[in-house]
């Protein structure tokens, strides 16, 4: 059985290697799945002044103390990347678990602020996506961001064990641009689903 590299690492009409180029094709097409969701939701906020008063449902202690952790996971795997470009192997494989590990407390933040709507027993706290329009833009948005902050986990625990073997280091940098891409728009979901009242 013989073994065979990747069919072609370089665009040879650009010289952009290929696994950048796709990565940055992803990222256009998430922008306008976040950037029509978020324009639906700025749109529906100017004319319901009414959902100000639902904003203040929101725990915003919880939501700085996330953008704070992805924000830090973001340096993490920059330390990530360095690393790997140096082939550092082992410590890329160490700031690649604690970007993980940022992933996992921003999920458990996002479980403790769901489960405080969903499962209390006041009826004036329960917040649904059934509850109204602007409950359903804030667990829409949230939960898809929330899935794509799991499938970078995924993704860079799968990236790890070959990086651990010294094997595709410069995929470090393509999982890096998701994740910074997965940080850039919990910057612009926090301030609208949280503060601006």
């Amino acid at each position: 059985m013989s073994t065979q590299g990747p069919i072609a690492t370089n665009r040879s009409a650009t010289g952009i290697p290929t696994g950048r180029l796709a990565v940055w094709w992803l990222l256009a097409s998430e922008i306008f799945i976040f950037g029509g969701l978020i324009a639906c939701y700025i749109l529906y906020r100017l004319n319901n002044p009414w959902w100000s008063g639902e904003a203040v449902f929101t725990k915003v202690p919880a939501g700085a103390f996330n953008t704070f952790v992805l924000l830090t996971s973001s340096l993490f795997i920059v330390l990530a990347h360095d690393a790997a470009e140096k082939k550092d192997v082992n410590r890329a494989f160490k700031f690649i678990w604690y970007t993980i590990g940022g992933g996992l407390v921003f999920l458990l933040v996002k479980y403790y602020e769901y489960s405080s709507k969903l499962l209390t027993d006041d009826p004036e706290l329960l917040k649904t996506p059934l509850t109204n329009t602007y409950w359903s833009f804030y667990y829409t948005a949230t939960g898809m961001h929330a899935l794509h902050v799991i499938g970078g986990m995924v993704i860079m625990a799968l990236i790890s064990f070959d990086l651990k073997k010294g094997h595709n280091l410069h995929r470090v940098e393509l999982i890096g641009l998701y994740w910074h891409f997965v940080d850039i728009v919990w910057i612009f979901l926090f301030p609208l689903l949280y503060i601006a009242k």
